[in-house]
């Protein structure tokens, strides 16, 4: 009989001897073994294993063999592969010994049940023997890890009560109604024409309530297309359609759980979503597109809008009962034209971020410079202001403004220029009490009070066409003028 005819020809006697010569092979070139049952006891050990004992705390072998393995071998997962059946090929294990490579393996009976498992330690010095592995590992945690700070740092508001600059009497109000809201639970709903800074009460809300260290998670509806708000609000389920991504997608409900949803442009919702976003408030669960699993939520919502919702509920483009839902604790953020008291806090403060943000020194504006902007009618409000302070950090050459610079950019970005005579006055009171410098909200109170007659005798006295060659509402015009006690003194027609 020759060698080859020594070999196995049934495919038992052949899975037999390969498992013989692979267990062989594992006890003598592996750095140790041992099998524990199905009661996760170690059973057995090899030669190899044995030298661990000392370093895991065990002078006798008996004092290890006929043990629970999680209780003689810390951070093991033997037991894992026993409940689920599932090998674990290359594993990272470490413990009182040292840092080691693993592979576990089920063992199963002939009815296919498992019946223990086999740990193989396969290096025990794996710093030095996968070195090149260890690295790479060791990169992809830091990269892992400093994702999760950037996510978090993200998920984290912006902005305090602080952070809303302003002492007149409209922006004190606006910060104690919303510190009130702070501490409730019912949904804030922020109106205000754009670029009033309701974004910004939104985080100082969230930041002085009791979630302020669970996440801010806000959704902008005019800046994700229709098609794809109601992914971005309940999320994607796996593989729930073509293209969708194998592991699934959170929505912003699931991501702002146990914190604040903030609605921006809540005007721009389309209908279909309106619909589910109520019913998603009211029952507190959602279900995620292409899932038929609910799934519970705890947020706390904030809207905002520069839309006027009681007229869109009127004309049927928004849901009257989702406008009630929203609706409780309504705080209107006023435009900066009622809120001029503030311009010279609000320049300082613009300024001086500008300044941090590009490096440069800060603007120092002229009396008659802060006058020429304090009289203007921001319908775009502090985002405009700001843009025109940008553009004036940009076109000068020095940090020093005065009003002819001011006056250029305000033409160039066609805001309404000032009358002359205004312009005039101003530059001149400026000149005359260089030495004698008064408050400047007084100085700013005459510049209007100037540019209000100056309108009102263009127009024949028409406080419309007044209010409208001004940019301001003819309520405004008629709050200044009875503030002033003009009523009675000029002429006008209503």
């Amino acid at each position: 009989m020759t060698r080859d005819n020594r070999l196995p020809r049934d495919a038992q006697s052949i899975l037999e001897l390969a498992a013989r010569s692979m267990f062989e092979l594992f006890a003598n070139a592996s750095e140790g073994m041992m099998l524990v049952d199905r009661d996760s006891r170690v059973v057995w050990i090899n030669d190899q294993y044995r030298r661990f004992l000392p370093a895991l705390g065990f002078e006798r072998e008996e004092d290890f063999v006929g043990h629970p393995v999680s209780r003689v071998v810390q951070n093991t997962q033997m037991h894992q592969v026993l409940a689920t059946g599932k090998p674990i090929l290359i594993d990272l294990l470490t413990n009182r010994a040292g840092t080691f490579v693993v592979s576990r393996i089920p063992l199963r009976d002939d009815a296919g049940e498992v019946i223990g498992v086999l740990g193989i330690v396969l290096f025990d010095h794996p710093e030095t023997t996968l070195q090149p592995l260890i690295s790479k590992f060791a990169r992809l945690e830091q990269d892992l890890s400093e994702a999760r700070r950037e996510l978090a740092s993200q998920r984290r508001t912006k902005y305090t009560f602080a952070s809303f600059v302003g002492s007149s009497a409209a922006a004190l109000e606006v910060k104690r109604q919303a510190r009130r809201a702070a501490q409730s639970a019912s949904p804030v709903l922020l109106l205000g024409e754009t670029g009033t800074g309701k974004e910004l009460l939104a985080h100082a809300i969230h930041a002085a309530s009791p979630r302020a260290g669970r996440p801010f998670v806000s959704v902008n509806m005019a800046a994700v297309p229709d098609t794809l708000l109601e992914a971005e609000f309940f999320g994607v389920a796996p593989g729930a359609f073509t293209g969708a991504d194998k592991k699934g997608r959170d929505g912003k409900f699931k991501l702002a759980d146990g914190g604040t949803l903030f609605l921006d442009e809540l005007g721009d919702m389309p209908m279909s979503v309106q619909v589910k976003l109520l019913r998603a408030l009211q029952e507190g669960e959602i279900e995620p597109l292409g899932s038929n699993k609910l799934v519970r939520f705890d947020v706390r919502v904030v809207a905002a809008t520069s839309r006027d919702l009681q007229q869109m509920v009127r004309d049927g483009t928004f849901r009257e009962d989702l406008y009630y839902r929203l609706n409780v604790l309504p705080i209107r953020v006023p435009p900066l034209r009622e809120r001029q008291d503030d311009i010279a806090l609000l320049i300082e403060a613009l300024c001086e971020d500008i300044a941090a943000r590009g490096g440069g020194a800060q603007l120092e504006l002229t009396a008659d410079a802060q006058a020429l902007l304090a009289a203007q009618p921001w319908r775009g409000n502090i985002r405009e202001l700001r843009n025109v302070l940008e553009q004036l950090a940009l076109r000068s050459d020095t940090h020093h403004i005065e009003g002819a610079q001011v006056g250029a950019v305000l033409q160039e970005a066609g805001l309404p220029a000032l009358a002359p005579a205004v312009l005039k006055g101003a530059a001149t009171r400026a000149a005359s009490q260089a030495g004698d410098v008064r408050p400047l909200p007084e100085q700013i109170a005459e510049l209007e009070q100037r540019a209000i007659r100056d309108a009102l005798a263009r127009t024949g006295g028409n406080r419309t066409a007044a209010a409208r060659l001004l940019g301001i509402s003819r309520a405004s015009l008629y709050d200044r003028l009875a503030a002033w006690g003009e009523a009675s003194d000029i002429q006008t027609i209503a």
